[in-house]
């Protein structure tokens, strides 16, 4: 027994110093993700490069595989590091021109109090209310009002690699849940199971929606989910973060952080009464 543990325990060294030099690469690698960033900056190359993106992941797979390693897992490693680097790369200080979305801050519609907000019924009490709404409009409306904000070939283009895959919307708190596919220009509602489901409350997909948090914020701290295919929930992910935002319709984004700084106040209001009581 007395050699297994020192056996177990040298393992464990041996994988903790591993993980010191991962996380030193990681470092470096971001560094060389904001130097690339400040280069295509300065020379105003688009920041995304889909062909590079495409190059990078063929390699991690190859050498997967020479290294004994299932390739899809180098893959998926190698998606979450690109979408790390398009998140360093978004940074103020690498855009070549001030951003184009209105932005807000904590102090939007200032006039609206928090005994005001908590009179907003919380999503949980509108869940009743929506069950009444047929099926049909759900699965229709819906579709329409995705496209509608996403009018624009930019958007089209960054989400051209799930064209085809069925990707689900759940949303916990409300009870509604969609299967979208991407046909050309247009979501269409999908009557099979989705292959991959971004689910969580309404107030954080709008956050998310808005540009008001970030995915890996949310992502990380578990307040939104990505269930079903791994390769292709990461790949969502990252196209959620490379959606060029500044070129959507000005209402849409208008409405879209209005909404969600509305309701994120509204939440907190509640949740403030709820530990006074």
């Amino acid at each position: 027994m007395r050699l297994d543990a020192w056996a177990l325990a040298g393992t464990r060294l041996a994988i903790d110093r591993v993980d010191d030099r991962m996380v030193v690469l990681f470092s470096l690698r971001q560094r060389l993700a904001a130097l690339a960033g400040r280069i295509k900056a300065r020379a105003g190359i688009p920041a995304l490069d889909a062909a590079r993106e495409q190059q990078v992941i063929a390699r991690a797979r190859i050498r997967a595989l020479r290294c004994g390693l299932d390739p899809d897992h180098g893959q998926m490693l190698m998606s979450l590091l690109i979408a790390h680097a398009h998140q360093r790369q978004r940074a103020p200080e690498f855009q070549a021109s001030p951003p184009q979305a209105p932005t807000m801050s904590t102090s939007d519609l200032p006039h609206i109090t928090a005994p005001v907000l908590r009179l907003l019924p919380p999503p949980r009490y509108w869940r009743l209310l929506l069950t009444r709404v047929p099926d049909p409009v759900h699965h229709i409306a819906v579709p329409r009002l995705l496209t509608q904000a996403l009018a624009s070939p930019d958007a089209w283009r960054t989400l051209a690699p799930i064209a085809g895959r069925r990707i689900g919307i759940e949303v916990s708190d409300l009870g509604l849940r969609w299967v979208l596919t991407l046909e050309g220009e247009r979501l269409r509602p999908s009557m099979e199971a989705a292959e991959a489901t971004v689910s969580g409350p309404v107030t954080d997909l709008l956050l998310l929606a808005s540009r008001l948090e970030d995915a890996d914020t949310l992502f990380f701290q578990r307040r939104l989910m990505l269930t079903g295919d791994t390769e292709l929930g990461l790949l969502l992910r990252n196209l959620l973060d490379r959606l060029p935002w500044e070129s959507f319709p000005l209402g849409s984004r208008i409405l879209l952080q209005r909404g969600a700084r509305l309701l994120q106040r509204a939440r907190s209001a509640h949740r403030s009464r709820e530990v006074a009581a």
